[in-house]
């Protein structure tokens, strides 16, 4: 029996809490899953996992040993990539999800750079709308926003993501221009609703120091924030968009910005991780080149007034924006 696979293999059953999905992100027969466990059980002389129709629960003694599995295949890669990294750097296949908007403004038109620095390493990108399970899903890294609350997952705060509050000249024009925050209650806003809890958010300001919610009426309510940003694009109401997003339409007079000196919270923007997966060489260099990636764009690094360095001069006709999407304890869904 290869003990370190056994190893590998039952970290990944818990980790995914199924044969069947560690068998898939392994590139491996699941009935080979099926047998390294039973090989490994046996060479111990203890139950590792209790079965059920159902899900996977470990037994005291497959908790121990899986802590201390962990331990010991995160210093195994850290040894080797020592050595191995080295001389040849990073290498393999990544695999990383982002908010859409993020990642084609800002990653995208990159990426030449990090290819270039980093031949070796194949990303794979993802700019869905779906919720993202980091484990279960064999993702190596996200970008989201928002306060991360699940301890599981390591956060390294990389931007700050800000929103506008703007509608278009047209809408301006049937519908006059607000000068206060009661002044939005007699307007009409486009409504963003979570696809989790089909909640609508309400626009939020922060005034004295203190979030305030501000009732309106919604002219229609979307899920998807390509969606959203179109909606204002065609008149239909008041948005809460990301600044980076808003810009090039700002630049091009078709949307411009209502209530400046109410803005809402900013939120952090984060490069997140499993929590056994920090010492990966991969992992760590596509961290430190985005994170230097934001850096150098004042709207992300919060420098909120600096001239824009990063985005494209020229928007296209609707912008591609997508909602955070860590299905986490305490996850915000965030129109970015």
């Amino acid at each position: 029996m290869d003990r370190l696979q056994a190893m590998q293999v039952f970290t990944r059953v818990v980790d995914t809490n199924s044969f069947t999905r560690a068998a898939d992100t392994m590139n491996l027969p699941r009935a080979s899953v099926t047998t390294i466990i039973q090989n490994l059980e046996s060479f111990l002389g203890v139950r590792l996992l209790q079965r059920t129709t159902r899900r996977l629960n470990l037994t005291p003694d497959g908790a121990a040993y899986y802590e201390r599995c962990v331990r010991i295949l995160a210093d195994i890669e850290e040894t080797e990539s020592a050595f191995v990294d080295g001389a040849k750097g990073p290498r393999g296949k990544l695999r990383v999800d982002m908010p859409g908007s993020i990642g084609k403004m800002i990653v995208l038109p990159a990426l030449p750079e990090f290819r270039q620095r980093y031949p070796e390493i194949e990303l794979m990108i993802g700019l869905g709308d779906k919720p993202v399970d980091l484990i279960q899903e064999g993702v190596d890294c996200v970008i989201r926003v928002g306060t991360l609350q699940d301890s599981s997952l390591v956060a390294r705060r990389i931007g700050v993501f800000q929103k506008l509050t703007e509608a278009s000249p047209a809408y301006f024009e049937q519908y006059g221009e607000p000068k206060t925050l009661e002044d939005l209650e007699r307007h009409i806003a486009v409504g963003y609703f979570s696809t989790r809890t089909g909640r609508i958010k309400d626009p939020s300001f922060v005034v004295d120091g203190q979030t305030v919610d501000v009732k309106m009426v919604n002219s229609v309510a979307v899920n998807d924030a390509e969606a959203y940003l179109a909606c204002a694009l065609e008149n239909l109401g008041i948005v809460q968009i990301a600044r980076f997003m808003a810009l090039p339409h700002l630049y091009a007079g078709r949307l411009r910005e209502v209530l400046p000196q109410w803005q809402p919270l900013p939120k952090p923007i984060s490069a997140v991780y499993p929590h056994n997966r920090h010492l990966s060489p991969k992992v760590r260099v596509f961290v430190d080149w985005v994170a230097e990636r934001f850096e150098r764009c004042p709207l992300l690094s919060g420098q909120e007034h600096a001239a824009d360095r990063c985005l494209p001069t020229t928007a296209p006709a609707v912008g591609i924006v997508h909602r955070d999407r860590i299905d986490a304890p305490g996850a915000e869904e965030v129109v970015v």
